[in-house]
């Protein structure tokens, strides 16, 4: 067997071992280190003078000492702290009672509600499960239509993947070798036009339909304007305020994506005290829960770079892009094929396989087909929120029930996430059509002038 043919035996056993159940992170870091093994292999060579242990300790210094990835863990305990810091409720109170007039009033500000959850954690299983035990109850109580109300959730949730401070765009910055900064601007707007679409999309769906989406009972809408006010002042706007802060910190360029997560963390300490929710075992838990994601990230990291360096090693990398640039695509042909392997990955794998393994085959493609890698990125990232809605993975879907109302089936928020997968073709759509969605900020803030 050649060796291009054995690295792609590595990659199609590594599809099959990891549908099987078997941790991602040391399923590649055994799999580099037993296929790197044969393809350094020298005979009468002693055991560990291989060199593939050397490259296994050069890709642990390299993550280990990554700029990049210092965010990571920073923004990940900003997110637990505010997720433990009680904001939850009172800011879907306060967008509830402020937006009662609104057709699906409930669905309305559970959507706003995540788009800003997830705009200051970047945690899709929290935000989705918090909303599942705080919105879902509420909007079942006032007769939406079950479908409705979890996909709503479910979406929402996942808007943490695209929306800065993404854990997602840090992961593929690093990747890819782009600047994250460029990448948070790049996403902003695709963003926000994302979660545009799912808000008119609950709005039409409750004019054309009343029944989906029942108006609130009167003593729920005739609020004074004092109270709602006071409501918005007192939740919204202190989380509002910590969003622009950071992101814009980040964008305008005062501070590095790491020295602006660090900040906000500290932001959100003082946050969560003058909510008088921060205690000791508040803060071990967010510790705790921050150091095992930050973990997880990075034996991903060492894993996939191990595993990627011994698959160009073997010839796998060439083979692939002698095979796709054998196909004599056009920039968009490739784009589409691309983006429609991904979308597939998507059912079976979450995203941290596809980022750190599949894409990685993509990138050196890009300067072959004039395609700017930040754009790649945003496509990515908005394809990629597919995989926690579409079956038989759907992360969301499976957070979801694990706190649903015992008559909410799986069945019904699969059918009520598709929809707004839908709404994520059309964003798509919308960023192919018209590039300067994605590429317009960064462009703006930081080329020349």
């Amino acid at each position: 067997m050649s060796d291009p043919a054995v690295g792609m035996l590595m990659l199609g056993l590594f599809i099959f071992i990891i549908m099987l159940g078997f941790p991602i992170a040391f399923t590649l870091i055994a799999m580099g280190v037993g296929f790197g093994y044969y393809a350094y292999f020298v005979p009468g060579q002693a055991f560990f003078e291989n060199r593939v242990f050397t490259l296994l300790v050069q890709k642990t210094f390299e993550v280990t000492s990554n700029d990049t990835l210092i965010a990571v863990p920073l923004f990940l305990f900003m997110g637990y702290l505010i997720e433990r810091a009680n904001i939850l409720d009172r800011l879907f109170h306060a967008l509830q009672i402020s937006m009662s007039r609104v057709p699906g009033a409930l669905a309305v500000a559970t959507m706003i509600t995540c788009a800003m959850f997830a705009t200051a954690t970047g945690i899709v299983g929290a935000v989705v499960t918090l909303m599942g035990l705080l919105a879902l109850p509420a909007m079942l109580r006032a007769g939406y239509d079950i479908k409705l109300s979890t996909g709503v959730v479910c979406a929402g949730g996942c808007l943490g993947i695209l929306i800065p401070p993404s854990i997602l765009l840090i992961v593929y910055a690093a990747t890819a070798g782009v600047s994250a900064v460029k990448l948070y601007a790049a996403a902003f707007l695709p963003g926000l036009l994302l979660a545009a679409l799912y808000v008119l999309y609950i709005i039409a769906r409750a004019v054309i339909n009343p029944a989906l989406a029942p108006k609130l009972p009167k003593e729920q809408t005739d609020i004074p304007t004092a109270e709602v006010l006071k409501a918005l002042a007192t939740s919204f706007l202190p989380l509002a305020i910590l969003i622009v802060c950071v992101l814009g910190a980040i964008l305008m360029g005062l501070a590095t994506p790491s020295e602006a997560a660090a900040a906000g963390a500290l932001a959100s300490l003082v946050l969560a005290a003058v909510y008088r929710a921060l205690n000791y075992e508040m803060l071990r838990e967010s510790v705790y829960l921050t150091a095992r994601a930050s973990a997880m990230v990075c034996y991903l990291f060492i894993g996939s770079w191990t595993f990627a360096s011994v698959f160009a090693l073997l010839g796998g990398q060439q083979l692939v892009e002698d095979f796709i640039l054998g196909l004599n695509l056009t920039p968009i042909q490739f784009l589409l094929l691309t983006q429609a392997i991904i979308f597939l990955l998507g059912w079976p794998l979450e995203w941290t396989e596809i980022i750190v393994i599949f894409v990685p085959i993509f990138l050196p493609l890009l300067d072959n087909f004039g395609i700017d890698p930040i754009f790649f990125g945003i496509l990515v990232a908005l394809n990629t929120q597919t995989a926690f809605n579409t079956p038989p993975v759907a992360m969301a879907a499976f957070y979801l029930k694990g706190v649903a109302p015992p008559q909410v089936e799986l069945t019904h928020i699969f059918r009520g996430a598709l929809p707004f997968v839908g709404m994520v073709f059309i964003t798509m759509f919308l960023v192919y059509v018209f590039p300067g969605i994605a590429l317009w900020l960064p462009d703006y803030l930081y080329t020349a002038r």
